[in-house]
């Protein structure tokens, strides 16, 4: 409790800054959340005995007023929503909880195209849908059918004059089929041109594909991640964010002096909840851009990396889960001597990489 006190005082000024920035309908701010996991760990330490329910809450409590300081947070929903028995890896089913804890503290949008999207089969992707319906959660990446691809797969965020689409594909789905009648985006460059061509038809101010790709644990994406980023931007997508090596590689603006626009990319943002405990595992980094109009042209005005790490705490003789924000914490002393020199071994290692990998993109410090 005292940590999330510390936080909230110390972001009480950028507060009124953000409030004072959403108030100009000339500019849009988006944060890319990375992978949310929900291995067995996690599900246990949800468990709360006293109202027997699960409560992610505290999880996310302490970025809550971080994640909040922008009009769009998105991020890659990496478990399904099937209902009990809730278990981790390999085959994934979170508590409804779990999307409702992101919900709560500020995240507006979940992709749901990943590797593990059709892990509990045909109510896995069924239920997970009509669970971040209720939740009114928006998404996109899986459907209940063709109907529903065809009438959602585009997913549009609108503030004011603002238009921003985003599409999500992924790789794979582990060698699972996708369960009829259920759909599952896979990247596959005819389709995705297809799903690019028809995403020009709507005034958007700009276009977002959230992608599922690359090596996991590597730092460095692949030559297919570069390829086919290269190949997006090329079909007319602006931004592209990646997931699934569950590590956090580069980030770049462009300016793309042929066609005079921007191009950004974050090849992947890691890990954003997990119980992953290994180096480059343990945390990960959310993007944040701003989008600004002046006569008819949208721009991204700046874009910056904020660092995320899990902690875990011991709270009654039960580990807990927090995500952080690294740069309000990294002067913190936790109990376990051993936490806190992972998160400033984190910390080190993750910026050195983004110092020596990015390019126009710098750490968001408050």
């Amino acid at each position: 409790m005292k940590l999330f006190t510390t936080i909230c005082l110390c972001l009480s000024i950028f507060f009124s800054k953000g409030q004072e920035h959403h108030a100009h309908a000339d500019t849009l701010s988006l944060l890319f959340i990375g992978d949310v996991m929900g291995h067995g760990p996690q599900i246990n330490s949800a468990w709360v005995d006293s109202t027997e329910e699960y409560n992610y809450k505290d999880v996310f409590a302490p970025i809550g007023p971080v994640i909040q300081m922008s009009d769009f947070a998105i991020a890659n929903l990496e478990v399904t929503l099937a209902g009990p028995p809730f278990k981790g890896y390999p085959q994934f089913s979170s508590p409804d909880a779990l999307a409702y804890g992101l919900r709560d503290n500020g995240v507006d949008a979940l992709v749901t195209a990943n590797n593990h999207s059709c892990d509990r089969r045909l109510l896995g992707v069924e239920r997970t849908i009509k669970v971040l319906d209720t939740a009114k959660i928006l998404h996109t990446g899986t459907f209940l059918d063709k109907e529903q691809r065809d009438s959602s797969n585009l997913l549009i965020l609108k503030k004011g004059d603002f238009r921003i689409g985003i599409l999500n594909y992924t790789y794979g789905t582990n060698g699972l089929p996708t369960p009829a009648p259920t759909m599952v985006n896979r990247i596959d460059t005819a389709l995705m041109s297809a799903d690019i061509k028809q995403s020009k038809t709507q005034s958007l101010d700009k276009l977002i594909v959230f992608i599922h790709w690359g090596n996991e644990y590597q730092i460095h994406p692949s030559s297919d991640q570069i390829n086919l980023g290269d190949f997006l931007f090329d079909n007319g997508v602006d931004i592209v964010i990646g997931s699934h090596p569950h590590v956090i590689q580069p980030m770049k603006l462009m300016q793309d002096t042929i066609n005079n626009k921007q191009k950004f990319i974050a090849y992947s943002l890691g890990n954003f909840v997990s119980n992953q405990r290994d180096t480059y595992r343990d945390g990960g980094a959310m993007v944040k851009i701003t989008l600004s109009k002046s006569q008819g042209v949208t721009s991204i005005t700046n874009a910056g990396y904020i660092l995320t790490w899990v902690h875990r705490p011991t709270i009654d003789g039960k580990v807990k889960y927090e995500v952080l924000p690294c740069a309000l914490v990294e002067s913190k002393e936790f109990q376990d001597v051993q936490e806190t020199e992972k998160m400033k071994l984190y910390m080190k290692l993750a910026r050195e990489h983004f110092t020596a990998e990015n390019v126009g993109v710098l750490e968001i410090s408050h």
